[in-house]
């Protein structure tokens, strides 16, 4: 289990960095101020954990622990100095787009993983599990007055539900934590991966 924790810790910083980051570079393209900046990379890299922790009644984690939160602060930094170098909108490059597969990819696993804890149901873990890889996103959209992306045309939130159903299948097969966190995260890097280099979208009917 320690190898695990290990290699979700790094995970976690990283898409805490990427998420930041991208939430941070939607603010300044709206054109919005550096309290606006911050709040939207900060509500982007920690809302959906946040989120996830108070339908559970936890006290969210990145509200006891420095490091969240300073991991987030440092890449609303990073979104700034990046942009003031390039001078152009980071979010569909890959040096970003990768980072942020990986923090998909390692929020959905957690949040299955404490919602496998708190012993929910199979809509639970599934719910669970996308709401905190996803929710900071949507939260930095709904705050923008934007239809949230994730709900109009890219394969993203997708690729949190269907690694969450593949952690279900493979914790009630296997009953180890570690295959089912392992199988999770790899379904969820792939598939987004995969919607990245293919430019994956579900159907629409208008």
């Amino acid at each position: 289990m320690a190898f695990t924790e290990d290699v979700f810790h790094l995970m976690n910083i990283v898409g805490l960095l990427a998420f930041a980051i991208t939430g941070s570079m939607k603010a300044i393209k709206e054109g919005l101020d550096l309290f606006g900046i911050t709040v939207l990379g900060v509500m982007t890299a920690l809302g959906g954990g946040i989120t996830r922790d108070l339908l559970i009644n936890t006290v969210p984690n990145a509200l006891r622990s420095l490091s969240d939160m300073s991991i987030a602060l440092l890449g609303v930094c990073i979104a700034i100095v990046l942009y003031k170098v390039s001078k152009s909108d980071l979010q569909n490059k890959y040096y970003i787009l990768i980072p942020d597969a990986i923090g998909l990819s390692a929020f959905t696993t957690t949040g299955a993983i404490i919602a496998y804890s708190a012993d929910v149901s199979f809509f639970g873990i599934v719910i669970l599990a996308t709401l905190t890889g996803v929710g900071g996103g949507l939260i930095s959209d709904l705050l923008l007055g934007k239809v949230p992306f994730i709900l109009r045309d890219d394969f993203y939130a997708s690729c949190s539900v269907l690694g969450a159903i593949g952690f279900y299948i493979a914790i009630n097969s296997t009953e180890n934590l570690n295959i089912a966190s392992a199988v999770c995260a790899v379904v969820v890097f792939a598939l987004r991966i995969m919607a990245i280099i293919y430019g994956w979208r579900l159907p629409k009917f208008s």
